[in-house]
């Protein structure tokens, strides 16, 4: 089974043709896609009361990825708002809880940093990490290429096997040591996760610029990647029971476009836009 969804469903002005559609954005967004990725979690961890919401708003075979809080992955460059690791982790696992109680979570996304790179002091992290987060299912997206490198590819991915991380494979610019290639292999026969980050260049190496979010993720695929992409998912799926592929290409409003041209690719029910069957309102006066 392949699953198609976005990061965050605030975005994609797209898909909220409509006022309805805008005022209920992820009712709406929910109508449309069977997963999201929870984006906000990584900067804050999000209140049970915000979850609950969530979780009503949706449908019942509705699933969602949610990333990992900023201080779990190494990305807080300042003082994180919790006295200890302990109680930060604690604190995101009782977030999710409702999620995991409503049969909604997918997986935590624990995304590491550019500078996060294949030492023996990191693989104990990764340990460490996984221990903690206890019977979660959590999946595990690099951003230093060492992981991949030739020597140590199968290695990586043999650890990944035997610490239960769920493999997030990425799509995104090729830009030296911060990126990774594409690493079609799957580590969990239940789940691979796919994210699209787009394959802009220099916008993927613009983190000193002030407008580096806007830019970062600005890039539409074409039919012929998409089309390439399709054939990729259908051999991750021989691997695992359920492919979830996230766009995260939404600096200049692709994703969405993106996600359902890749459904009508796959063969997939293309649903439609809100208000897009309404008859067109001729003006008379």
């Amino acid at each position: 089974m392949i699953t198609i969804g976005l990061t965050g469903w605030g975005d994609h002005d797209y898909i909220y043709a409509t006022k309805e559609a805008a005022k209920q954005k992820l009712v709406t967004y929910g109508k449309m896609f069977g997963t999201v990725e929870v984006d906000s979690m990584f900067y804050a961890v999000q209140s049970k009361r915000n979850m609950e919401k969530w979780v009503q708003e949706t449908p019942k075979d509705f699933r969602f990825v949610v990333k990992a809080y900023q201080g779990m992955t190494g990305h807080s460059r300042g003082k994180i708002p919790f006295d200890s690791e302990t109680e930060m982790f604690e604190a995101f696992k009782l977030s999710i809880s409702t999620m995991q109680h409503a049969n909604k979570l997918k997986a935590a996304l624990f995304q590491f940093p550019p500078w996060f790179d294949c030492t023996r002091e990191n693989v104990a992290k990764l340990r460490e990490v996984r221990e903690r987060m206890e019977d979660v299912p959590c999946a595990l997206e690099f951003r230093h290429q060492s992981w991949f490198q030739p020597a140590m590819r199968e290695r990586t991915l043999k650890f990944m096997r035997e610490e239960r991380w769920i493999h997030s494979v990425c799509d995104e610019p090729q830009a030296g040591v911060g990126s990774v290639p594409i690493v079609e292999e799957a580590t969990d026969d239940q789940l691979t996760i796919v994210r699209m980050h787009g394959r802009n260049v220099s916008g993927w190496q613009s983190s000193n610029q002030p407008n580096w979010r806007e830019v970062r993720y600005l890039y539409r695929y074409n039919t012929q990647e998409l089309e390439e992409w399709a054939e990729r998912l259908r051999r991750l799926e021989q691997q695992s029971k359920e492919v979830v592929i996230i766009f995260n290409n939404n600096s200049g409003g692709d994703a969405a476009e993106n996600a359902r041209e890749l459904m009508a690719i796959l063969g997939q029910n293309v649903p439609k836009l809100l208000g897009e069957d309404e008859p067109e309102q001729l003006d008379l006066f």
